[in-house]
């Protein structure tokens, strides 16, 4: 996902994408660790999304706690 995506969406729906993601690479490590996964790659890309999900989500709430 984009940052771009991530950022149009409120604070709520980005961090049930974080969490979606966060499962997402969890099912990923067990098909890998069962040699189920033929891709690797995958294992960077989703971690690197939840890294960049988790900090936007991280600005938005910096700036919630800001705004009040």
């Amino acid at each position: 996902m984009r940052a771009s995506e991530v950022r149009e969406l409120s604070l709520e729906k980005a961090a049930e994408k974080l969490e979606d993601a966060r499962e997402s690479y969890f099912k990923l490590r067990f098909q890998f660790a069962t040699g189920q996964l033929p891709d690797n790659s995958k294992l960077k890309v989703a971690r690197r999304d939840i890294a960049r999900i988790a900090t936007i989500v991280r600005e938005k709430e910096r700036a919630r706690e800001i705004s009040q």
